[in-house]
């Protein structure tokens, strides 16, 4: 009886893992930033406390069949509950990277739009928690089958919902940031 309730445990896992993989993270897919390393923290220029633009991101390893790209950047430690930093979808498949201070003093590539952040803006609005422990910004970007139907200006739900479907693989990129 052990040994086949073991049995069934390992096909369940093993089935989970398998069903995950095909829309989850690519092993290949990888974002990065040559201001920060994953895990560490945000240099304050692109904080609340700084110039407050967008932090350079680069990513290799996009899955095959990539039609458009979306980022989100949002950090799941506010005190109010997740806040969402930035919005970014239909970014073309052909760039590798985007500049710092995207939408502010570098064009966003073309075709691609900002939706709506927490604080009701589009584009970029840097790290900014209160005082205390350092909070967590996770940057993840979205490889898809198809560029999205969405206006300038959507919601983090909306473009979730819109992601449904289309979702090829995702990287992620965490750095931390806090204030005395």
């Amino acid at each position: 009886m052990r040994a086949i309730l073991l049995l069934a445990i390992l096909g369940a896992l093993a089935f989970a893992a398998a069903a995950g993989s095909s829309s989850a993270q690519s092993a290949g897919f990888v974002l990065s930033s040559i201001a920060f390393e994953k895990g560490s923290p945000i240099p304050g220029r692109f904080t609340c406390d700084g110039l407050d633009i967008s932090p350079p991101l680069q990513w290799n390893g996009l899955p095959e069949g990539t039609k458009a790209l979306a980022l989100i950047c949002d950090d799941p430690d506010a005190p109010v509950g997740t806040w969402d930093h930035w919005l970014i979808y239909n970014l073309p498949p052909a760039i590798t990277g985007l500049p710092e201070g995207v939408g502010k003093s570098a064009p966003l590539p073309t075709g691609s739009v900002e939706g709506k952040n927490s604080w009701g803006k589009l584009g970029y609005g840097g790290p900014c928690p209160p005082p205390g422990k350092p909070h967590r910004y996770f940057f993840r970007l979205y490889a898809l089958k198809a560029p999205l139907g969405l206006e300038e200006g959507a919601t983090k739900a909306e473009l979730l919902a819109a992601i449904k479907g289309q979702l090829l693989a995702t990287a992620e990129l965490v750095g931390t940031y806090g204030r005395r």
